[in-house]
């Protein structure tokens, strides 16, 4: 196989078959809000999006690899054809979909933008990860931003004439945030000095927009320590004038660009902030509460990230297992490839039957927020809160797991970066770590999110098991699967909120948040089984998920309900001397 000669297929009919039959999008389109939304319009708009992402992003994708972005007199040079790219993007206003209509955005449903972002995920995570950042933002401002910085900055946001960063994490405040040690001071005229240095920008800087914005955590002089003396600000690289324009250079600059596994075509900086000046977006000392609206944003697009990620491996372990002839076949009427071998069917079946979950799962937090928005109802807000950690958590290791096994489909040409399929476990193996590691998203599923004593948790777990049984007449044995799985996590859910110490609960966070992955995937299975019937692909599928993958729920669970004791039985010192 020649390097780079898997063309990256837009899947567009499995968001269409997921959106009527699996995770209720006709729910959202049925509100008010998003009514405009509904039929042809979706259908357009999800293959308009899929057409870019093949015709324009999905070259860029080893282009980018062989020609990382690069830092040159103090400012990034992108890789050849990054900023035609995102011009694409821009100009086909896929940043500002779900934006507001009162800046320039569309009003469109979160569900869309998941749909389109993913797409463009798996067609160029690099370029991706920037309209990622500036949607966070242009949702941060417009929940929390003064009426001025709203009509200044979001129009230029939504547009793609300017960008915009997240700045959180310092060299000694990483999860810590509440560790960070940037300043912010106030100069009297309603702006302040920002001064600090700040690791790990995403797109810190680029050759391709007229500004760049960032949204920086900093301190003010006498603030509470920790989390609650944080405050939140808009620093932007060029400061605008009075038409708006991008003024004078602010007094920030990026020191170096980070050397990293993957992802080279997207730019992660070290920044300098020298009294840079900059605005305050909310109240004193609410900065986390602003920024929380950001990183959800953002959690649940990184989450995609690596489910794009891995439909772009699966689609080139496919073609290769197709095309690849070695060994003897062992069935009926063979192609003599390598995909009629029985473990590479496996690998295959499960890299497909886990992105099926991991895209339902997303596409229904997604749904959770629009129903949320569109509403008022408090179920539903409860609802997208909980499924975001599962959405993120889930959605990467599904990537780096896809991505590793298509490695193995290729066999040693696999290790071989020529092939261009290495590059999607290089890109997608940061996404279980920023915006949150998975294992933070599962220590908020156990903690923050079970403070409702597991009433969100049990509510979904009612709709599963109640579809189920109304499916037992069509799919017998899948149903009994499907709702025994999802009472015995309804079992360790009441369990777990029994626990008044927390680290009993963090202990088996994160195999409790896979079980609860698994069941809401065997769900989804379930769900497009009884809309495609009994025969066919899609029923084959489920029935793989939830014969083989979804029994797994049961160990995940067993380790939950382990608790921590076991865990502290060696002592820290031991673990070096085993």
């Amino acid at each position: 196989m020649g390097e780079n000669t898997v063309a990256y297929r837009a899947p567009v009919e499995d968001f269409a078959f997921l959106f009527r039959h699996v995770v209720g999008f006709d729910r959202v389109t049925d509100t008010g809000l998003f009514a405009e939304a509904a039929g042809e319009v979706s259908e357009a708009i999800l293959s308009e999006a899929g057409r870019m992402c093949e015709e324009i992003l999905a070259p860029l994708q080893r282009a980018g690899d062989l020609n990382p972005a690069v830092l040159k007199d103090g400012r990034v040079r992108c890789s050849p054809g990054f900023a035609e790219g995102y011009a694409a993007i821009a100009e086909g206003g896929w940043i500002g979909m779900a934006a507001s209509p009162e800046y320039g955005g569309m009003g469109l449903p979160m569900a869309l933008l998941t749909a389109v972002n993913e797409m463009m995920s798996g067609a160029c995570l690099a370029l991706q990860l920037n309209p990622l950042m500036s949607q966070g933002q242009i949702e941060a401002l417009e929940h929390h931003a003064s009426e001025r910085i709203k009509a200044l900055y979001l129009p230029r946001l939504i547009s793609g004439e300017w960008c915009g960063t997240m700045n959180l994490t310092e060299p000694q405040a990483g999860s810590d945030v509440g560790a960070l040690a940037t300043t912010a001071t106030d100069n009297g005229d309603g702006s302040f000095s920002i001064s600090g240095q700040k690791i790990f920008i995403s797109w810190a800087d680029n050759d391709f927009s007229e500004n760049v914005c960032h949204l920086v955590l900093a301190r003010l002089p006498g603030s509470p320590p920790g989390t609650r003396g944080i405050s939140l600000f808009m620093v932007p690289r060029n400061i605008p004038d009075e038409n708006g324009a991008p003024g004078r250079a602010n007094n920030l600059g990026v020191v170096s660009l980070e050397h990293k596994m993957g992802l080279h075509a997207s730019p992660t900086a070290v920044v300098q902030y020298d009294g840079a000046t900059g605005w305050m977006i909310g109240e004193p000392d609410a900065g986390m509460k602003a920024m929380f609206t950001m990183m959800n944003n953002a959690r649940l697009g990184v989450g995609v990230q690596g489910i794009g990620a891995a439909e772009g491996a699966w689609q080139q372990a496919l073609t290769y297992a197709r095309e690849r002839r070695q060994g003897r076949s062992l069935i009926a009427n063979g192609s003599g490839a390598i995909v009629d071998h029985a473990d590479v069917r496996r690998m295959l079946l499960t890299m497909r039957a886990s992105i099926f979950a991991a895209r339902a799962i997303a596409l229904s937090c997604a749904i959770a927020t629009d129903m949320a928005r569109a509403t008022g109802n408090g179920d539903w807000q409860a609802r997208a809160a909980l499924l975001t950690p599962i959405a993120k958590a889930y959605g990467t290791d599904v990537g780096i797991a896809v991505a590793s096994e298509a490695i193995q489909v290729h066999g040693g040409m696999g290790y071989i970066e020529e092939t261009g399929v290495a590059q999607f476990l290089r890109d997608v193996r940061v996404t279980a770590i920023y915006e949150g590691t998975n294992g933070i998203q599962a220590m908020d599923l156990v903690g923050r999110k079970m403070m409702d004593g597991g009433e969100a948790a049990c509510r979904l777990l009612e709709e599963i098991e109640k579809h189920a049984e109304n499916a037992r007449a069509a799919f017998p044995a899948m149903s009994e699967a499907v709702w025994s799985a999802a009472e015995t996590l309804r079992e360790t859910t009441e369990w777990l909120v029994a626990q008044d110490q927390l680290n009993e609960r963090f202990a088996g966070a994160v195999p409790y948040l896979r079980a609860f992955a698994l069941v809401l995937g065997g769900d989804a299975h379930l769900r497009a089984a009884t809309a495609a019937g009994p025969q066919g692909p899609r029923a084959h599928l489920a029935r793989f998920f939830i014969g083989r993958l979804l029994p797994e729920h049961a160990a995940h669970l067993a380790h939950a309900r382990a608790g921590a004791e076991g865990l502290y039985a060696i002592a820290a010192d031991d673990l070096a001397v085993l």
